[in-house]
């Protein structure tokens, strides 16, 4: 875990690679290509790439008449403009025609940091999972994140893939087998089971060594598809541990703990605690600083896991 790479720089160069294996692939932009790195993409293939400017409701209307026209599109801006600014036309055009429109929204959560909380998005997973027919990725770091969006891209129908702004560890090698809709299991255990998303993963690895230390034996799952859900490995997850702790850098309701919870109150009901954004916009401040004082680090996982145990 030593090196470390944001997701939206894997983003881009996913971009890059899908470019010159798909010809079909177009790319639009919302003015934040720079930050969201599609500007690998325009360079590159600068006669399939669109600056929308700041208009994202008409880039995603746009983005679908180009899908359903027999185009492959991914459409990004930050997290916050599509999954709130934009959010009616996702629903409306791309969710209910079907387009093979691709959501890929950048600088989701609490790590947005000094841009503060009204950047900071926390519903995004919720109000995107809602949505009939859409797929949601949330990557915990690069090499998954460039395997994802490959796949996403190659897939029919649309998708939304959340992405950080921050470096996080490297988890995955290029070896690993990563599926859409699949979990991974990181860490084997038989006491508790952590069930992570993005930049938690990281959190839950260092948990379960901490508490390893003190015996207790963690089981960490990355849940990356958060829609479709892998009801086989988190089933299976509760009936061997007996007990679930959820971490997401997003609001505990409607994300990956709601979703969790969902499943497993009918399929294998169990002892269930969340660890996310409580019910609670962020502030301005060092993502670091951040993630500590909203509870989304591997302290906060540790003490979740003792009260389920």
């Amino acid at each position: 875990m030593a090196d470390k790479k944001a997701t939206r720089e894997a983003y881009g160069q996913a971009l890059l690679e899908l470019g010159e294996i798909c010809p079909d692939l177009v790319v639009m932009d919302a003015d934040l290509s720079g930050s969201t790195k599609t500007s690998v993409f325009a360079k590159a293939y600068p006669d399939r790439f669109f600056n929308m400017g700041i208009a994202e409701q008409n880039m995603y209307g746009a983005a679908t008449g180009l899908a359903l026209s027999g185009k492959r599109v991914c459409a990004s801006t930050f997290a916050m403009f599509a999954s709130g600014r934009a959010f009616e036309i996702i629903r409306n055009s791309i969710g209910y025609t079907g387009a093979n429109v691709k959501v890929c929204a950048t600088h989701a959560g609490i790590t947005v940091g000094e841009d503060g909380a009204s950047h900071q998005t926390f519903e995004d997973i919720a109000l995107m999972r809602t949505i009939p027919g859409m797929t949601v990725v949330n990557p915990c770091d690069a090499v998954s994140a460039v395997k994802l969006v490959k796949q996403a891209v190659l897939m029919d129908g649309p998708c939304y893939v959340r992405l950080g702004r921050a470096a996080v560890p490297i988890f995955y090698s290029e070896s690993d087998e990563i599926e859409l809709g699949k979990g991974n299991l990181l860490r084997p255990g038989r006491d508790v089971t952590v069930v992570a998303t993005g930049i938690m993963v990281a959190e839950a690895m260092t948990a379960a060594a901490q508490l390893a230390e003190q015996g207790i034996d963690v089981r960490v799952i990355d849940i990356h598809t958060i829609k479709p859900l892998d009801e086989e490995i988190l089933v299976r997850a509760a009936k061997e541990t007996g007990r679930i702790v959820t971490a997401e850098e997003h609001s505990v309701i409607g994300g990956l703990g709601s979703a969790v919870a969902e499943l497993l109150s009918s399929k294998c009901p169990c002892h269930i605690e969340m660890v996310g954004q409580m019910d609670t916009f962020g502030e301005s401040g060092k993502p670091a600083e951040l993630l500590e004082k909203y509870g989304m680090t591997a302290e906060t996982i540790v003490s979740a896991v003792k009260k389920v145990y």
